[in-house]
């Protein structure tokens, strides 16, 4: 292979080689930069305030940080949480105000805001309240759970998202063009998606399987080529067994449920297997679980929603390959459960009745009379306290009037649910005594 391939700018990674420094180039995002949008009228303006750029890796926070470094006639000083220390960013903004009182404006971004902690958040404070600094903070994190709320107040936050397949693969197909200076690269289509399809939204990683393809192309007349073998050979086998977005992903999640359903455990464990070793994200899985718990269980096994609950906990905290084996105790238990979709149906119910009748107003007595205008209005008048009755249980109406005798609620004798449903026999029985 040509040496010269990467003679310029060789110690840089393909994402910061062709990282944009304009808006031509940047794609994704469109809900917060796109036209007319607030973030980007305030960038083009130069009317930047401090702000928190929130959203998953790879999504574009830091090269949009450039962005406006290229743009602004403030200072702009770059930090990162993980490569700086609070001491570092303490001597620059000790020194700034030298600069504020000719009238230099200064913007610092810090990427990776959140691995300061709060109490050295809190250094930041003062400067930004003063207004003696704009502040840009990039994170992968929450921040109303890991930035000081006294500077999250101070803050805009914008949520970036996930970048689709189509900006991953735009992203992609530019950086063929500018980041390899003259080479010419000849690489399918399909190979470019597949790519795409399998970063997570994350650009950066997109990039970085491509520039790992290309490193290892083979010159053909010229051409740097990225062939079948070449691309098996570099790229996980997970992305050529497995489409996590394709119909291959939703046929086998819809196999796992339907094995699960018909209490078929082998078929449900191999089904997992199939995702987990085609590279599926666990916590996936671990969603899918939960909503089957509640839909296909029910009330026949209380204990199975909270199985699932704790089995997407465990995967968050171990991650793999060590849930694997606690996604198939899940999947075993699940599969093994007596069943019932009563629960599932009775809301499916309800659901046509609510849209139906969204205007349904709330019966008066259901309604709380926090004041006394309210009061007189009749609200909460002749409500009925469960707990002053006997077994705390009244005829009290609680649906809407058309609605008044409307049953959604079927249950079935499956496990447990046969106890509620005797239960739910005696409570309809009990208040038909106390109308009567």
């Amino acid at each position: 292979m040509d040496s010269s391939l990467f003679s310029t700018n060789i110690t840089k990674p393909l994402a910061e080689r062709v990282r944009p420094t304009d808006f031509d180039d940047f794609f994704g995002q469109k809900d917060i930069i796109g036209k007319d949008k607030i973030l980007l009228n305030i960038i083009n303006d130069d009317n930047i305030s401090s702000m928190i750029f929130w959203g998953p890796p790879g999504c574009g926070k830091t090269t949009l940080a450039k962005i406006i470094s290229k743009k602004t006639k403030s200072k702009f000083i770059e930090f990162s949480a993980v490569k700086n220390g609070i001491n570092d960013i303490k001597d620059v903004l000790m020194s700034i105000k030298k600069e504020l009182s000719l009238g230099q404006k200064t913007i610092i971004f810090i990427d990776e805001i959140h691995r300061f902690n709060k109490s050295q958040q809190d250094f930041f404070l003062p400067f930004v309240e003063n207004g003696d600094i704009i502040l840009i903070g990039a994170t992968t994190e929450n921040p109303s759970f890991e930035i000081n709320n006294a500077l999250l107040s101070r803050m805009k936050v914008f949520v970036f998202n996930k970048l689709t397949d189509d900006d991953v693969f735009k992203i992609l197909k530019n950086a063929l063009v500018t980041g390899f200076q003259d080479k010419i690269i000849s690489i399918d289509d399909k190979y470019l998606d597949l790519i795409s399809k399998n970063s997570d939204g994350d650009a950066r990683s997109a990039l970085l399987t491509l520039e790992m393809l290309i490193k290892n192309s083979k010159l053909i007349e010229n051409k740097y080529v990225i062939n079948e073998e070449i691309f098996s050979q570099c790229v996980s086998k997970k992305i050529l067994m497995y489409d996590k977005n394709g119909d291959l992903h939703y046929d086998i999640i819809s196999a796992l449920h339907k094995s699960m359903r018909n209490s078929d455990v082998d078929a449900a464990i191999y089904w997992l297997s199939r995702m987990l070793e085609s590279g599926e994200d666990p916590l996936y899985i671990a969603r899918r679980l939960i909503r089957f718990a509640s839909e296909d269980i029910g009330l026949a096994n209380i204990k199975a929603l909270h199985m699932a609950v704790d089995t997407f906990n465990a995967c968050n905290y171990i991650g793999m390959p060590e849930c694997n084996v606690v996604l198939a105790e899940c999947v075993s238990y699940l599969s093994l459960c007596s069943k019932s979709n009563s629960v599932y149906k009775a809301y499916n119910m309800a659901k046509k009745d609510a849209v139906k009748d969204i205007h349904n107003s709330v019966p008066l007595h259901l309604r709380n009379a926090p004041n006394k205008f309210m009061k007189n209005l009749g609200y909460s008048k002749n409500y009925q306290y469960s707990h002053d009755y006997t077994n705390s249980m009244t005829n009290m109406q609680c649906l809407p009037d058309n609605l008044k005798n409307k049953k959604y609620y079927n249950p079935t004798d499956n496990g447990e649910e046969k106890l509620l449903k005797k239960r739910y026999i005696n409570i309809l029985n009990y208040k038909s005594l106390l109308g009567k």
